[in-house]
């Protein structure tokens, strides 16, 4: 038997299928200019973000930038680094390093194609929108925060991958702001949120930063110290590579090349030890990185729809990020995922394929190769200003706010919980326990939903006429293990003369084992309390089920049938 595996590369196949010409290329590559000068500063930014140089970020935005969009199920998304992942991939840092965070990568990879693969990627469909929503508000909070310290310019050390820890250590440390950081970042930040009022073809982080890196130039040109040292940190300032028998400061103007995980630092910098020890450390990470990856990815990919009116191919998708992430780490990229923001950004700029992705890579590459001596110029305290700005848009306020006045009460407490969760904990903890109590919630809403009730024989025609020894209950609602046990209970609160039972199925569109078992009970208890029961309307999937347990027909005891009136005869016939 041959499995029927998902195809790969379905955005690019759409666009093809539809016709693609000159115009429909050059629209792409205008696209792909635009998304690439925005990819370059966020890609940097949020490498350093997670605890890595700002290359790493870089290399994240070409490599699996290219493959997610020619292997992937979405015609428009853009792939590259993504603030949703600080949360995790910083953590992963701390304790294992950069080899660590790219093997880990690399097999959340995996677990992304087999998903795809195996058709899970209707995933998105099961997460609750409180539960998103809590989730990526506290990400954006925990972000701003590892912010602060390059924006003032303090000296806090390493930090921690605990919040509270990390706050303590903010607040110990605001007698060290350095009012020169501090006037950059906020220099950044106003002229960012000017500009994008303006609403003009070069984008707000891209002219924000060059101010901010201007500005830095000058003031560490003409208060420099001794040998020319910076007193606005860059990146310049903080980074340093090694490459090819090259060493420098900045980034590397170099192309990505191959380099295996398992040979870069550890945590401490020393060689990292691939062993399966390790292998089992990084699960857990790996599958935080993988359920995340697909959320987000699918997500963006359902946004792009809705503005283009398109329908991507969630299992291509999820095996395009699968295979992106599985490449990237082997060339020094970090995890990657589909960039809402980036991808807006390209609908918006005219793209019509996946090709303007590529494009958008084929941008970032170039910046590295030609531009690298200026990118190392940018400010630590300008990126920190662009990164608020991602957490600002990523924490949706509105929506959180709308939500907390508007919602019922339980989504607003699962909202609360995965908030305080992220933000406090993890957001993998936030997930799983926003799912669980979300799933409580469904289930006492169904509960709810599922009534028995006895009908008055006088009241209905088909069965009017009925003796006395004979009692109909309608029970309307699925049967589930939340609430078979107490819908069939009140079945046995029957009058002693009664000697059969019919049950109106009919509003019962489902029963799980639990209810199998329960009527099982049900039925031995009639049995023995010699009351016949008639089955009425179900449907016949559930009749095979019932059968499948061995709860089958007994002459004059048990029977199934179609409707009420059909009921009323077989009772009959059993009386005579």
């Amino acid at each position: 038997m041959s499995l029927n595996v998902p195809k790969i590369a379905t955005g690019l196949r759409a666009a093809w299928r539809e016709g693609y010409g000159l115009t429909d290329l050059r629209k792409d590559v205008m696209a792909g200019l635009t998304v690439g000068t925005v990819a370059v500063p966020l890609s940097m930014a949020l490498a350093i973000a997670t605890g890595v140089p700002p290359q790493h970020g870089l290399y994240t935005a070409i490599v699996a930038g290219v493959i997610i969009a020619l292997t992937g199920g979405a015609r428009f998304n853009v792939s590259g680094p993504t603030a949703a992942f600080v949360v995790i991939l910083f953590p992963i840092v701390q304790q294992y390093g950069l080899g660590g965070l790219l093997i880990a990568s690399m097999m959340a990879g995996v677990i992304l194609v087999a998903l795809g693969v195996t058709r899970m990627g209707r995933l998105i469909e099961f997460v609750p929108y409180p539960v998103v929503l809590g989730f990526t508000a506290g990400i954006a909070v925990v972000i701003a925060v590892l912010q602060i310290p390059d924006f003032l310019g303090l000296s806090v050390g390493q930090l921690s991958e605990h919040f509270v820890e990390n706050l303590g250590r903010i607040a110990t440390s605001l007698h060290t702001i350095n009012p020169l950081e501090l006037s950059i970042g906020v220099l950044t930040l106003t002229v960012m949120l000017l500009w994008s009022r303006l609403h003009l073809p070069l984008p707000a982080p891209l002219v924000g930063l060059v101010v901010g890196a201007i500005t830095a130039y000058g003031i560490n040109q003409w208060f420099g110290g001794p040998g020319n040292e910076s007193v606005v940190e860059t990146i310049a300032s903080r980074f340093t590579w090694e490459a090819q028998g090259e060493v420098g400061s900045g980034i590397p103007p170099i192309a990505p090349t191959f380099m295996a995980p398992w040979l870069l630092p550890g945590p401490k910098g020393e060689p990292l030890e691939l062993n399966f020890e390790l292998i089992r450390a990084l699960l857990g990470p790996a599958f935080a990185i993988a359920m995340l990856g697909a959320i987000e990815s699918l997500l963006c990919a359902v946004v792009s729809d809705g503005l283009t009116k398109t329908k991507h191919d969630p299992n291509a998708e999820l095996i395009g990020q699968g295979l992106g992430n599985i490449v990237a780490p082997l060339f020094g990229g970090i995890t990657a995922t589909a960039a809402i923001a980036r991808t807006a950004t390209n609908i918006r700029s005219g793209a019509r394929s996946p090709i303007a992705a590529v494009v958008h890579a084929v941008v970032v590459l170039l910046a590295i190769i030609a531009l690298a001596g200026l990118l190392g110029l940018v400010p630590m305290a300008a990126l920190a200003a662009l990164l608020f700005i991602v957490a600002w848009n990523m924490s949706e306020v509105r929506h959180f706010l709308h939500t907390l006045r508007s919602a019922p009460p339980g989504d607003v407490t699962i909202l609360v919980i995965c908030f305080s969760l992220t933000v406090f904990f993890n957001m993998v903890l936030a997930v799983a326990v926003g799912i669980g109590l979300a799933a409580a919630l469904f289930i006492r809403r169904m509960a709810q939903l599922t009534q028995t009730e006895r009908i008055n024989i006088e009241n209905e025609p088909s069965i009017n006429g009925l003796p006395a020894e004979v009692a109909v209950y309608d029970i309307n609602g699925p049967l589930f293990f939340g609430v078979a046990e107490k819908a069939l209970q009140s079945l046995h609160l029957v009058d002693p003369k009664i000697q059969t039972i019919i049950i109106d199925m009919h509003d019962v569109p489902s029963m799980d084992g639990t209810a199998i078992v329960a009527l099982q009970s049900l039925i031995d208890d009639m049995h023995h309390e010699g009351i016949a029961l008639v089955l009425v309307g179900l449907p016949t999937r559930i009749i095979v089920k019932l059968r499948r347990a061995g709860i089958r027909k007994i002459s004059g005891r048990l029977t199934y049938c179609h409707d009420l009136k059909r009921a009323t005869k077989i009772v009959e016939r059993w009386q005579q």
